[in-house]
């Protein structure tokens, strides 16, 4: 006999949502996180929220061995992930479970788990690799400095590929924990906390701890023989320093700047507002290269930096990155401005400070100093493209924009907006033009076009009505949409601008 089911409407819904999701229901995840200059940079489909990795790193070899674990958050109904990586993979494991694998091209880690991933699940991923970083290329350049005496991971936009697994881009980023294993004698530096260290047979063991959201590219490891510095800032704050034993005629300048970065600290928090992180510091390797970088709470300092003295302006540069460019990062990598045109402004003003030229003069005499006819005003800053991602524009005609700023909106509008902005999008992520919609909500001025003017459009901009007219006092009125000089004859330059100049091979990274 046929028997017909009667199931309630409300019975029968229940039992819709037990079905499970069929296999054409998880999808891959996408093999970029869709940053149009740098297509194959992170990874769609989950975020990461946290970082444990354990290294061993033989300077002698330049082996690195590492098991990183990963937890991440699925975004979507996943069939595999990928993560970004250019060592060598033994064995994957998602929730424990060994998972498939493959590498295409020359960074992407496909993982393939025994069974998908529902979306909004929290996941453990294990990852087991070794290399020789300094082997490794992608796109034909390499983040890996090899040193005489071990090695070093410091470079933007991409570092996090040459010694561990990560989905390698500011969008994504997470907390961190960094134990690395190396022979007696010999420091592993990091991010964060020295949490401890501990020897056995030969070798220590230092372990790192960064409690504060964190873009991959700005995790760093250092290995080799260092002199380490201590100290605390009159609010607690542990600060590291360390400096290779072998920087020659370079390392008494050294010192004598980054020894100073408490002090700068203590200054930046007056103009930005209280410092984000659990740690600060420096390091300066023994490398070729010419570059700073922002690397989050210990940025990284190559001793060509200091090769003409001391130069405090690039401690001021990179601790001003803790707040615009680390605590609050690019969205897309066309967002550079938001990270590079404040860092050198706040140079300025750190010479402002120090009576060595106001950020008045100094952007009289950076505006003065280029003809309409230099290539230098061709680059946009707020959408530069990724050939001039680095470009002096970025830096100078940012900073150029930030002078426009404040003479358009007063001291008072512009100072509440260098501090309020770190605290309104701390941990986070923001574009360009998030910045010009809170520096309107502040000001309660319209401000599209000044920024237009000073990021976006190719040529010189326009020289205010007094500048034109060649008034030399500003007034109100005259001041408007210009960082422009007020004067027609040419300006003198400033004490600073030396050796704020010299710095301009921090944004010069090497091969990239």
């Amino acid at each position: 006999m046929h028997r017909r089911l009667v199931v309630p409407s409300a019975l029968a819904a229940s039992l819709l949502l037990a079905i499970p999701a069929s296999a054409a229901d998880y999808v891959p995840g996408a093999s970029g996180i869709g940053d149009p200059y740098y297509p194959s940079s992170g990874n769609g489909g989950y975020d990461v929220s946290h970082y444990d990795l354990r290294l061993t790193y033989q300077p002698a070899t330049d082996l690195l061995e590492g098991t990183a674990t990963i937890l991440a958050t699925t975004k979507q109904n996943l069939s595999r992930f990928n993560l970004d990586l250019g060592l060598t993979v033994s064995e994957v494991r998602v929730n424990g479970r060994k998972a498939a694998f493959t590498t295409r091209g020359e960074q992407e880690l496909e993982i393939t788990p025994a069974t998908p991933l529902e979306k909004n699940r929290t996941i453990s991923v294990v990852v087991r690799y070794a290399g020789k970083p300094s082997e490794v290329k992608i796109g034909g350049w390499t983040a890996w400095h090899r040193t005489p005496d071990g090695g070093v991971a410091a470079q933007e936009p991409d570092s996090a590929a040459w010694w561990f697994p990560s989905n390698d881009h500011p969008l994504d980023k997470a907390t961190y924990d960094v134990s690395v294993s190396v022979p007696d004698g010999t420091q592993a530096i990091s991010n964060g906390v020295l949490q401890s260290q501990s020897s056995r047979l030969g070798r220590t063991r230092f372990n790192w701890r960064s409690d504060k959201p964190q873009a991959s590219y700005l995790a760093t490891l250092a290995v080799g023989r260092f002199d380490i510095t201590t100290d605390r800032t009159a609010n607690g704050l542990p600060v590291l320093n360390a400096y290779s034993k072998d920087l020659g005629d370079n390392a008494g300048a050294a010192r004598a700047s980054i020894e100073r970065t408490g002090e700068v600290a203590e200054w930046l928090e007056g103009v930005f507002g209280p410092y984000p992180f659990n740690a600060l510091g420096g390091y300066v390797p023994n490398v070729t290269s010419g570059y700073a970088l922002e690397t989050q709470t210990r940025p990284f300092y190559s001793p060509r930096q200091f090769a003409n003295g001391a130069n405090v302006s690039v401690v001021v540069h990179e601790l001003a990155h803790q707040w615009y460019g680390d605590s609050v990062s690019v969205d897309r990598w066309k967002d550079i401005w938001v990270n590079e045109g404040f860092a050198r402004y706040s140079q300025w003003l750190w010479s402002e400070k120090e009576g060595e030229g106001t950020a008045q003069e100094l952007a009289d005499y950076t505006y003065a100093s280029r003809g309409a006819d230099d290539p230098f005003w061709t680059v946009k800053p707020g959408d530069p493209g990724p050939e001039n991602q680095f470009h002096s524009a970025v830096y100078d005609r940012g900073a150029l924009a930030l002078q426009a700023l404040r003479n358009e909106i007063g001291d008072e509008d512009f100072f509440a907006i260098l501090k309020g902005w770190p605290t309104e999008f701390a941990y986070g992520n923001a574009k360009v033009k998030d910045f010009v919609t809170y520096a309107e909500r502040v000001s309660g001025e319209p401000l599209a076009a000044l920024f237009d003017s000073w990021l976006y459009e190719p040529g010189k901009p326009a020289a205010s009505t007094a500048a034109a007219a060649g008034v030399p006092e500003r007034s109100a009125g005259a001041q408007a949409r210009s960082a422009a000089p007020a004067r027609a004859v040419p300006p003198v330059r400033p004490k600073s601008w030396k050796k704020i100049a010299e710095t301009n091979t921090i944004h010069q990274h090497g091969d990239h």
